[in-house]
């Protein structure tokens, strides 16, 4: 399922943090509804330590740094990259083996915005997926960081999706993310169009800067269709602004493999957000030596401290961890494989 199935890269800050943060809060049942597998030789990436294709059984490994013996699925994403044209036709050949694993596992096919939607159809229908992944870079503009939805993911393609009744996970970009009009507009408009399509913004709607969740959101209310996965944002207000203003239930955790497995974490800061790393020298401060844990980490507990602030119930907590997700994608937990603990 990968050339060799990888082990966990747990260090014991990592689980030393989970057991203090996470062992107490994090349900039985994990559903993973934004998290990417790939072909080594299509990416430009690396996870430190990991080498070779990352597949279905490797996934489980890695996230037994994550959420350990809990039941978990996952929605897989592939990557893609306009400097390597055919390496998307093997990634979506990739993922669509993997999530033969097993009946929790469900694939997105990855899209570009030329694409013709007959063909896109044929190929997610003889592939097995469930629904259709784009991303800004094959966007025909410059720079593509500020690209208006419909030009990566055109409306053809949310028509089909509509037919089809797929799900399509949308990595808005602009500067401003969900409080940006055109982004307002161009979601609404395909939502309300196309209301068997249903749309997931990830990031919690990119609000790596929460304070577009808190403008933008109350804009985008009433669409029954629109869901959130939070990966890898480390701002628990950014998930806490979904929860209040639309309800816990259009709210579902995506891990983001590979970046749950960097070191560091989003920072909100001015009127956008930055990233910090394992290697950016921020780590000592006065009498401090901070090490840093797994971004996944830090993004969990940035869901415990949201799930907190709003009081949500244990019922509603399963519901972000499992049950939202599950239902969107038909997934029960008969179905769900077990994570185990890392050696």
């Amino acid at each position: 399922m990968g050339s060799n199935v990888v082990a966990p890269k747990s260090r014991t800050v990592d689980r030393e943090f989970f057991r203090r943060e996470l062992s107490g809060f994090l349900p039985d049942y994990v559903y993973d509804a934004h998290c990417h597998i790939w072909l080594e030789q299509e990416v430009q990436f690396r996870i430190p330590g990991v080498a070779g294709d990352i597949g279905t059984q490797d996934y489980l490994s890695l996230m037994a740094d994550l959420h350990p013996e809990r039941k978990t699925g996952a929605l897989f994403l592939g990557f893609a990259s306009p400097r390597l044209p055919d390496g998307r036709h093997r990634m979506n050949e990739f993922v669509g083996k993997q999530t033969a694993f097993g009946p929790a596992f469900r694939g997105e096919f990855f899209v570009q915005p030329d694409d013709d939607p007959e063909w896109v159809r044929q190929e997610v229908r003889r592939l097995g997926l469930h629904g259709l992944k784009c991303y800004h870079t094959f966007a025909p503009v410059t720079p593509t960081w500020e690209a208006d939805i419909p030009s990566f993911l055109p409306e053809r393609l949310v028509k089909v999706a509509h037919e089809e009744c797929w799900v399509i996970t949308l990595h808005m970009v602009k500067s401003r993310a969900v409080a940006d009009p055109s982004n307002i507009h161009w979601i609404r408009h395909y939502c309300q169009s196309y209301p068997n399509m249903r749309l997931i913004l990830a990031h919690s709607a990119r609000a790596f800067q929460p304070a577009h969740n808190l403008e933008g959101l109350q804009q985008l209310q009433g669409l029954d269709n629109l869901y959130f996965d939070t990966s890898a944002n480390c701002e628990p207000i950014a998930h806490q602004a979904i929860i209040r203003i639309l309800g816990h239930k259009k709210l579902m955790y995506g891990s983001d493999l590979p970046v749950s497995h960097m070191r560091g974490r989003s920072l909100s800061a001015a009127d956008s957000f930055l990233w910090i790393y394992e290697d950016t020298p921020v780590w000592g401060e006065k009498h401090l030596k901070i090490e840093p844990v797994f971004v996944g980490l830090e993004h969990l507990r940035s869901l415990k401290w949201a799930c907190w602030s709003e009081r949500l119930s244990d019922a509603a907590i399963e519901d972000i961890f499992w049950n939202n997700a599950a239902q969107l994608l038909n997934v029960s937990k008969a179905q769900a494989v077990t994570v185990h603990n890392p050696p």
